[in-house]
C-alpha cells in the first residue's frame, strides 16, 4: 500500500468515484481506460459512443490557469459524486436515451504519479492544488475557500468525506480500468444491464450496486 492509500483507508475511504453514462462506461470498458476529455477527442473508436458530462469545461478557456493542462486530467471524487456537477450534467442530456451510473476505483490510484489534489473544485479561484499526502491531507481541513468570501467549515462531516463536496482527485491522462472495483446504478433493471455489458468485456469481477442514494451525495 502507498502512503496516500493508508491515510484514506484510515479514514474510511474505500473509493474514488467518477460518474458517467452507460455509453461512456462502454467506451471505458472498450479502450479499457477511463480517459480524460482532452484524450476522448482524439479516440476514433468512440466517435460513435462519445458522451461527454459537460458540454464546456472552463479548464479550456485561454484565461484559466496554465500551471498543468488540466483538461487532461481525469476529475473524480472521495466517497461520494460531486452534486452540482451531476445536476448539471442530468440536465444537459435530459431526454436522451441513456442512464448514469458511478464507476468506483481502487484508492490506490491516489499513489499514481501526478496525481493533484484540488480542495474545492478545481474551476474556482479559491482552490489549493497539490500533489502527494499533503495534498490529500488539505481536503479534509476545518475550513476551505471556494472563492472570495465563500468559505465552507468541516464541523462534524464524516471521516471519510472531503471538507468540500466539490473537492477533486485529478488524475493525469487516463486511469486503467483494471482498478474499476464496482459500478452503482439507480434500480435492479439497470443492474442487470450494466451486469452484461461486464461480462461482454471479461469483467463479471466488477461488482454491480444497487443504491440509488449513492446518486444523491453529501452536499454542504
Amino acid at each position: 500500500m502507498g502512503e496516500i492509500r493508508d491515510f484514506a483507508f484510515g479514514r474510511g475511504i474505500t473509493e474514488i468515484l467518477h460518474f458517467t453514462t452507460n455509453k461512456g462506461l462502454t467506451g471505458c470498458l472498450h479502450t479499457n481506460a477511463l480517459l480524460s476529455r482532452h484524450r476522448l477527442k482524439d479516440e476514433d473508436s468512440l466517435v460513435h459512443i462519445l458522451t461527454l458530462n459537460s458540454k464546456f469545461r472552463k479548464e479550456e478557456e485561454s484565461t484559466f490557469n496554465q500551471h498543468e493542462n488540466w483538461i487532461d486530467y481525469v476529475n473524480l471524487s472521495v466517497s461520494e459524486i460531486t452534486t452540482n456537477l451531476f445536476g448539471a450534467s442530468l440536465r444537459w442530456h435530459a431526454g436522451k436515451d441513456l442512464f448514469w451510473v458511478i464507476m468506483a476505483f481502487d484508492p490506490a490510484i491516489l499513489d499514481d504519479k501526478g496525481v493533484y489534489f484540488s480542495t474545492t473544485n478545481n474551476i474556482y479561484s479559491g482552490t489549493q492544488r497539490q500533489k502527494g499526502l499533503a495534498g490529500f491531507k488539505a481536503l479534509f481541513a476545518a475550513s476551505i475557500s471556494r472563492w472570495w468570501n465563500n468559505t465552507v467549515l468541516r464541523k462534524d462531516r464524516p471521516d471519510h468525506l472531503t471538507t468540500c463536496e466539490q473537492a477533486e482527485v485529478l488524475y493525469p491522462g487516463q486511469i486503467d480500468m483494471r482498478n474499476l472495483k464496482r459500478v452503482y446504478v439507480a434500480d435492479g433493471d439497470l443492474a442487470d444491464r450494466i451486469a452484461a455489458y461486464l461480462g461482454t468485456f471479461d469483467r463479471a469481477d466488477v461488482e454491480v450496486v444497487v443504491a440509488p442514494a449513492k446518486f444523491e451525495g453529501q452536499r454542504n
